[in-house]
This record gives C-alpha cells, sequence and structure tokens, in this order.
C-alpha cells in the first residue's frame, strides 16, 4: 500500500497527468449534476418528447454565445405567457356579462437578423360563446400594425408568418421580416416592440390566457436539434452514459481477463489449454461486427450491447501477457513458501498472484476507457445504440440524418464529437503517465 501511496503521488511530476485528472473530474461533475437536475425518468420524457414538449424551441438554431463571435447579432428566443406573469393581463367587465382582457408584453429587438417566427398559444374557458381576441404590434417608431382578429377555442394557436391576409395587408413576400423592417428603407428596425392583445369572454367565469413564443435564430447554450430538442439535454446526460459504459466495460473485461488468466496459469493442464483455444478463437472474430450483428438482430439496449462487449473483450490478447508474468510469478520463492505451509488453490491466485498485477493493472484499465467510450458512440452513430438514452453518439447521428455538416449546422457535431475527443484525451494522457509510474521498463532513472 505503501508503494501504491507513493506512485500515485508521483502523478504530480505529470502535468498532462494533472489536466486529465481535471477533466475526468469535471465529467464526473457533469455526470452528477445531470443526475440530480435531470433524473433519468424526466430526461427520457424530454429527449422522445415531441411539439407538445419541445414547442417553444426554434429548430435548427446555434446556441446563442455565437453571438459573442460573430458581427451579425441572431435574434434569440424567448417565451412569455399571462399563466406565469410574463405578460401583463388586466380584466375589466363589460356589457351584458362579457369581460374584456387586455394582455400586453414589452420586448427589445436590437438584433441584425429576423427572428424564425412568432406564434401566439390561446386557452380559454367557456361554455357555449366563444371568446374573442384582436392582435396589434406597435413598432419602435410608433406605427401600429393591425395583426389579426379571430374567435378563438380552448385551444387556439396563431402563427404570425403563416396568415396569408396579413401577408397581404403586409404587401410583402414574408411576414415576420415585414413586421420587423423599416417600411421606409427596408432595413431592420431595432428597439422597444409592444405587442397588445385584446380579447372578450361573454360569459360569466370565462377566461382567457395566451402564451407569446419568439423562435430566434439562437437558443440557450448548446443549440437545437430537428426536433426542437434543447442539445443541452444530451450533452449533459451523455457524460453520465459514457463514463458508466466505459469504465464498466474497462473494469468488468480487466479484472475477468487477469482473473481467468491467474486461475489457467497456476492450475495450468487441460484448463491452460482450453483458455488458449479460446483466446485463439477469439482473436479472429471480427468483434464490432459481431456487436453490429447483436444490436441488429435481437437488441440495441445497452446493457446488452455492454454484456455482450465485457463477453468478447475477456479472451483477447491480453490474457496472454498476463498469462506470461503469472508464469514467471508462480515459480517465485513466497509462491513456493505458501504452498509449504498449507495455502488453498483460492488463497494463492487471489491473495499471491493477482495482488502482484494491480500495478500493471491500473494502466491499461484507465488506457481502455476511452476505446469502449468510443465503442458506445460509434454503435449509436451507425444507429444501434440505445434507442431510449440521450447520448453524445445519438447527437451525431441525428445530425448526421438531417445533413447537418451540408446545411452549415456545425455546432449540431462539433459539440458531441469535442466531448468525445476531451474524454479521450483524458484519459490517454493518465493512462500513458500511469504507465510510466507503474511499468518498470518504462520508469526513469
Amino acid at each position: 500500500m505503501n508503494n501504491l501511496k507513493a506512485s500515485f503521488q508521483k502523478l504530480l511530476m505529470y502535468p498532462s497527468a494533472m489536466m486529465g485528472i481535471a477533466a475526468i473530474l469535471a465529467l464526473v461533475v457533469v455526470s452528477i449534476y445531470a443526475m440530480i437536475t435531470i433524473p433519468y425518468p424526466e430526461a427520457i420524457r424530454l429527449w422522445r418528447g415531441g411539439e407538445d414538449v419541445w414547442y417553444r424551441n426554434p429548430k435548427f438554431a446555434p446556441p446563442a454565445w455565437i453571438n459573442l463571435f460573430s458581427s451579425k447579432k441572431y435574434s434569440e428566443s424567448f417565451a412569455v405567457g399571462t399563466a406565469d406573469g410574463g405578460m401583463t393581463k388586466t380584466a375589466a367587465p363589460g356589457k351584458n356579462d362579457s369581460t374584456n382582457y387586455e394582455m400586453v408584453h414589452e420586448f427589445d429587438f436590437n438584433y441584425d437578423v429576423y427572428p424564425q417566427d412568432m406564434i401566439l398559444y390561446f386557452t380559454s374557458t367557456f361554455k357555449k360563446k366563444q371568446p374573442f381576441a384582436s392582435i396589434e404590434l406597435v413598432t419602435p417608431d410608433d406605427r401600429t400594425i393591425r395583426i389579426a382578429n379571430f374567435v378563438i377555442g380552448n385551444k387556439f394557436t396563431y402563427r404570425f408568418s403563416q396568415d396569408e391576409k396579413l401577408r397581404a395587408k403586409l404587401r410583402a413576400d414574408e411576414n415576420i421580416p415585414a413586421l420587423f423592417s423599416d417600411p421606409e428603407t427596408g432595413n431592420v428596425l431595432k428597439g422597444t416592440y409592444r405587442l397588445i392583445i385584446t380579447g372578450t369572454t361573454f360569459e360569466p367565469g370565462s377566461d382567457m390566457d395566451v402564451e407569446f413564443v419568439s423562435h430566434g435564430q439562437v437558443f440557450g447554450l448548446a443549440g437545437t436539434d430537428h426536433a426542437r430538442r434543447d442539445l443541452t439535454l444530451p450533452l449533459l446526460w451523455g457524460a453520465p452514459v459514457a463514463l458508466a459504459f466505459g469504465l464498466m466495460v474497462a473494469i468488468g473485461t480487466t479484472v475477468l481477463t487477469m482473473v481467468i488468466a491467474a486461475v489457467g496459469t497456476w492450475y495450468s493442464g487441460w484448463l491452460d489449454e482450453l483458455i488458449q483455444r479460446i483466446t485463439e478463437v477469439n482473436l479472429v472474430l471480427p468483434f464490432f461486427a459481431l456487436l453490429i450483428m447483436i444490436g441488429t438482430f435481437y437488441s440495441r439496449s445497452i446493457w446488452v450491447i455492454l454484456t455482450a462487449t465485457i463477453l468478447l473483450s475477456i479472451f483477447t490478447g491480453a490474457i496472454l501477457g498476463y498469462r506470461a508474468i503469472f508464469l514467471q510469478v508462480k515459480e517465485s520463492m513466497y509462491i513456493e513458501a505458501a504452498k509449504a505451509y498449507g495455502a488453498s488453490n483460492r488463497r494463492i491466485i487471489f491473495v499471491y498472484l493477482i495482488p502482484r498485477m494491480i500495478p500493471l493493472l491500473i494502466p491499461s484499465l484507465v488506457q481502455a476507457v476511452p476505446a469502449f467510450v468510443f465503442l458506445e458512440a460509434s454503435l449509436a452513430v451507425i444507429g444501434l445504440g440505445d434507442p431510449i438514452l440521450p447520448t453524445w453518439g445519438k447527437i451525431i447521428q441525428d445530425a448526421q440524418s438531417n445533413g447537418a455538416l451540408f446545411k452549415g449546422y456545425y455546432y449540431w457535431v462539433l459539440e458531441p464529437a469535442a466531448l468525445l475527443m476531451v474524454t479521450g484525451l483524458a484519459f490517454a494522457v493518465l493512462g500513458f503517465a500511469l504507465d510510466r509510474i507503474f511499468n518498470p521498463r518504462l520508469r526513469e532513472v
């Protein structure tokens, strides 16, 4: 234990190892944060949700922070409503049991690029007589644009961009640019806009509310995909999935390989021969192709893929390396002493043989993690990842399916790819440093 402690203290001499540890700790913190703030059932519900969950988000929107580096300022998304207090709502009694409502929201528009769309989601309660609503937009130059008048039901959606009557009134090809442009110059008109919605209900106890959603050109910390999903969710949850898969497979594979090699070496005979023959057969099997077949014909569950990966990775070339070392340790004097005082085979294997391999086990275990992290991502990219889990590989697969690179949505691919590279690099540099510390042939004199 003292030697192990001293070896780990030597890590302080390797700046690359410290950087790797810092990156791994950051990934662990992100994983814990994701699992606490977005519990697994909620993450799955959000990831598999449709328009009813993500209706507030625009499609194909890059992250909002690109405005910090762009010469053009892209419009940002927002959503407000009367139910949550984001819009002011006043009510006044009218004639014959009617009630008049005024719902107002002021917002600043100081961007160089128009929004994708603006949408109003009305909800109302009534028995027989439907409420009536009227919409106006007051521009920064004090023009009042009458948008529309209509009767609303219990639920009603109005999209500014799809109103043909508004397009004819504005005499424009597109509604949104016309609403946010100076009619004289045609340039973007910046300043404070005021959306005014007046409504009337005609029955006692009847009510109406509205939610105003502006789909900008950019959104949030990570942007959105083709289904309006906030990519922050899979980027956060991709960390615990990647770390759990990589660590579980690396630990399971490394430990089982070492134990099987130790058992075969100690008992020798037909058992050792059987292990060697199984290893030789497994070495010529197409590992990745077998996983593809399992995912295609059996199940794409991450637990099935994890189990199959462990089983296919036990009898590899590592078992031959462990066997060679165990053959040397088997002839050591302390093993002969243990046999002399009557130690059992189990005790010799698990107390005297295997502990001698721990210094070599640790670097190989750490270095194996990124390979399995990339394996899980690779299966997801070709469409064989777990269809339920939000992962980094699934983001790339969706981006590829929707032509992200051809359409210029580079953020959709670069964000998960960067996280995969950081994860792989962190474990790799830490593994290299541990290998130099624990492997006698690599130690510096």
